[in-house]
């Protein structure tokens, strides 16, 4: 006899998916103001469909754009919180798409849209699980709360000012769920144990007062643009490997256990850089590519511009050149050593012929979570309900700042079960995600649930 949950799940599960596309519809990139509007009208549509389903939802104000939060009471004592984004990265490059980002296209099982994988399908399979047991049981087993942002792709502070305050305190739950990641592959899902911190930057090196011609001046005025370049240079090399003078002195490396589960998992470096379509990956004799990823720094420049940007040439020295900078961080590293030694490096180096002004834009520490625990194991069994496979545990590179906040202020269990997959395409054009993956997770959520953890 079929589970009612399941047999819930797989009669509705053509209206999840349309229901679905009504919420990647919403073009709610929170990096860009002139989308404001849309990302507050994304928030009021999630609030209400969070309500329509009797939780009691709200939109709560913290000098941002809102949070939703929204409450649906169970019948014993215990609560459990379910985080998520429904503000979405720029659609940039729009050329790239083969599809409109804010217009979900449904083929062969996948259906493609900006959010789609990050993260408004992932949190909606848990909003469709709590719907189904709610409709087929009545009632819920402890309270679940939803405490969905729209700042988590632009590093804003709101939520983290909202889980320090006594409203957010007062949450208190006895476990964290959090999809907003990966699976190990499309067959076998997996619990994130560990997350990568991050700092990020911004450099603006400033020459003459105005662009200059670069016959005239060439020579005797710095270019903006070259010393940037060698500024970087001097910080990461070719292959990765961050430059600065004690850069590594505070990484702790992954324990025996980690490095024989990295290997158990048999990673193929061919499918990755097929993947991405890269002529080859970067080599590194000392540490494997999973280590690379998961447990190794990295510093990255994430954007870099500067001078004349059009069609053929116009010979100037610019008067300023930029770049955006994001850097790793891993077990032993904090944000305010790894920004001081970064910084205090640049302006060590910096020549007195150009100006150097360095922003600091946002971070957060990394974390990890022990994975022998009642709720780890919880988590495992409604995986494989879901997804008929034992999952792995594994770590990952990317970072999601506000978990360490939410570890500080509640200390309770944290469960990262992503749906997704790297290959995705999270911030890269033509996001997508398996509707396949999108029902096995609200299966496997739907049974975590009932659990009352």
């Amino acid at each position: 006899m079929k589970d009612t949950l399941d047999v819930y799940i797989e009669n509705n599960k053509g209206r999840f998916i349309e229901e679905l596309k009504d919420l990647l519809r919403f073009a709610s990139v929170s990096a860009q103001r002139s989308r404001d509007a849309e990302t507050a009208a994304c928030a009021q549509w999630v609030r209400q469909h969070l309500a329509d389903l009797g939780l009691d939802s709200d939109l709560v104000d913290q000098g941002g754009q809102p949070i939703v939060v929204a409450r649906a009471k169970g019948r014993g004592p215990g609560s459990i919180v379910i985080y998520g984004h429904y503000d979405v990265q720029p659609e940039d490059p729009i050329d790239q798409w083969r599809t409109k980002p804010f217009e979900p296209v449904e083929q062969d099982g996948v259906l493609y849209a900006r959010g789609a994988t990050d993260d408004k399908g992932q949190f909606f399979a848990h909003v469709k699980a709590l719907e189904a047991l709610i409709k087929t049981q009545g009632e819920l087993p402890c309270d679940v709360v939803f405490l969905l942002e729209g700042e988590e792709e632009s590093g804003g502070e709101a939520l983290v000012r909202y889980v320090r305050s006594d409203a957010g305190r007062a949450l208190k739950p006895d476990a964290l769920i959090i999809s907003d990641g990966d699976m190990n592959n499309e067959q076998v899902p997996a619990i994130t144990y560990g997350l990568r911190g991050i700092i990020t930057f911004e450099i603006h090196v400033k020459g003459p007062g105005f662009d200059l011609h670069s016959g005239g001046y060439g020579g005797a005025v710095a270019n903006p643009a070259v010393v940037l370049t060698h500024l970087i240079s001097q910080c990461v090399s070719q292959q990765g490997e961050i430059l600065i003078p004690g850069f590594y002195d505070d990484v702790q490396g992954a324990a025996q256990w980690e490095l024989e589960n990295m290997e158990a998992l048999r990673f193929d470096d061919e499918v990755l850089r097929r993947e991405v379509q890269a002529p080859a990956l970067i080599r590194d004799p000392e540490h494997s590519t999973l280590e690379r990823l998961w447990v190794r720094p990295t510093f990255e420049i994430n954007g870099i511009y500067g001078g004349y940007q059009g069609q053929h040439s116009k010979t100037i020295i610019p008067r300023e050149a930029f770049a955006k900078v994001s850097v790793r961080l891993v077990p032993g590293q904090t944000v305010d050593r790894v920004r001081d030694r970064v910084f205090g490096f640049l302006r060590d180096i910096c020549p007195e012929t150009v100006t150097l002004e360095l922003t600091f834009t946002g971070g957060g520490p990394p974390v990890v979570f022990e994975v022998d625990t009642p709720a780890m194991k919880l988590a495992a069994e409604a995986l494989k309900h879901g997804f008929d496979h034992e999952p792995v545990f594994i770590r990952t590179g990317g970072s999601i700042p506000v978990v360490s906040t939410f570890s500080e202020v509640w200390g309770c269990p944290v469960i990262l079960m992503g749906l997704g997959l790297d290959s995705d395409g999270a911030h890269s054009p033509n996001e997508h995600f398996s509707l396949t993956s999108f029902v096995k997770g609200i299966k496997a959520s739907a049974r975590l649930l009932s659990t009352g953890i």
